[in-house]
């Protein structure tokens, strides 16, 4: 194990999502460093939807599938092994969905990964159909990898806090942090126009509710600092009416942005709170989002 973690949650097992596009194998190569970080195994998952394309597909075709499928786990194993010969790699070939495979896969405790976009033909800001859908659903850990280009790492690891719900949040990203000597930034953005129910005493009440959203920010920090004595912590209050913006500008200066998942229901199915949907398509780093307890209907400030 690279790395080691003095207190915070519990880090699972890391489970990747492969369909053999670029994006995915990008996905592949980021969890399995993470793997190692953590010392836990690494779970690469195709999950073909077979069962599905049996209904109108041939048996050729759907053996065909079924054979590059096979092949894809393979070449990805024998890619993460080049890089991390002794990490602990299993493959699981799915003939199930996407979305249920990687939430089945995750159990109660592991960490999903994908990459940024699909074979469907996205551009590079965009975040593919079945990742949103895996996102909003996960009720574990889920990290959706971006800005992995060539790059110096920045020894930071970016924490978006909200309020006091995402303490958990925040105790991941310090596990984060240490595992990879790095520091944490803790940033909180707020919202001027969704901290005051009325815009016309705003100007009176601005002030004040500045000074309260800091001194909640400063409690936060020091009792990271008390749980994770060693690990070396940044806090940033900043004023926007772009909560997203201003986090995706930051990123850019982060390893890894880790986010508290607020999922709301909607017609279709649970969907992700603006502020992260925003996130996991325009960020500059790797977003982890860790699911939210408590009240889940607060603002994105």
């Amino acid at each position: 194990m690279e790395g080691s973690i003095t207190a915070g949650p519990e880090l699972g097992t890391v489970i990747v999502g492969v369909d053999g596009s670029d994006p995915a194998r990008g996905a592949a190569l980021w969890a399995a460093a993470e793997a190692a970080r953590r010392g836990k195994t690494l779970h690469i998952v195709h999950a073909a939807d077979t069962d599905s394309r049996a209904f109108y597909a041939s048996v050729e075709t759907i053996e065909r599938v079924r054979a590059a499928g096979r092949e894809l786990l393979d070449d990805t194993a024998a890619a993460v092994a080049d890089l991390h010969p002794d990490l602990h790699v299993t493959t699981e070939f799915s003939r199930s969905a996407a979305v249920p495979t990687l939430r089945r896969a995750a159990g109660l405790h592991g960490t999903v990964v994908v990459g940024n976009r699909g074979l469907g033909g996205f551009t590079s800001l965009m975040l593919g159909s079945v990742g949103l859908k895996a996102a909003a659903s996960a009720t574990t850990p889920f990290a959706v990898v971006r800005g992995t280009d060539p790059r110096v790492e920045t020894g930071s690891v970016l924490a978006g806090v909200r309020d006091e719900h995402d303490l958990d949040c925040v105790r991941y990203a310090a596990c984060e942090a240490e595992l990879r000597k790095a520091s944490l930034w803790l940033l909180h953005v707020w919202n001027p126009l969704q901290s005051v129910g009325n815009v016309v005493s705003i100007l009176d009440d601005v002030e004040e509710i500045s000074v309260r959203h800091a001194q909640r920010l400063t409690a936060m920090a020091g009792l990271i600092r008390e749980e994770f004595p060693d690990l070396t912590v940044h806090a940033d209050l900043e004023k926007s009416f772009s909560v997203a913006g201003v986090l995706a500008e930051a990123s850019q200066h982060a390893d890894l942005l880790v986010v508290g998942g607020r999922r709301s229901p909607g017609y279709i199915g649970r969907t992700l709170g603006h502020a992260n949907h925003s996130l996991l398509h325009h960020a500059r780093c790797p977003v982890l989002l860790i699911p939210r307890h408590g009240n889940d209907q607060g603002s994105e400030s």
